[in-house]
């Protein structure tokens, strides 16, 4: 049997076993997420639904950083200053959407989602 978010057999009121109808569906299936670091670019390609792919980023060294007059510098992560998502992820320097970065031009924040997109985005902040 599958490991699912969802739980098919929830206890009863009275604290008696449910026992699931169906089994779950491959759609109903969890996945261990996805989490980039900063390290040389290391991306990958898994299948979802519908026979789509979808790219991901297991790790990266660059930001694509919008500096605010129509332009983007492609620029290198220094680290990971804080990430609002998780502070165990802001401890082991994941990059999520939202995260704060240091990067040569200053500090970021990641508008992008790198284990969904499998690109980094991101938008300089003003001190």
């Amino acid at each position: 049997m599958r490991k699912s978010v969802e739980n098919l057999a929830t206890s009863k009121i009275t604290g008696g076993r449910r026992y699931p109808l169906r089994i779950r569906r491959k759609y109903e299936t969890d996945r261990y997420p996805n989490e980039a670091v900063n390290a040389p670019q290391v991306t990958i390609t898994r299948r979802v639904r519908g026979k789509n792919r979808k790219t991901a980023l297991k790790s990266s060294d660059f930001v694509n950083l919008a500096t605010g007059e129509d332009k983007v510098k492609k620029t290198k992560i220094l680290k990971v200053l804080e990430n609002s998502t998780n502070n165990d992820y802001q401890r082991r320097g994941i990059i999520t959407k939202g995260a704060i970065l240091e990067t040569q031009e200053g500090k970021c924040k990641v508008v992008s989602r790198p284990g969904q997109n499998g690109v980094v985005n991101a938008i300089l902040l003003k001190e």
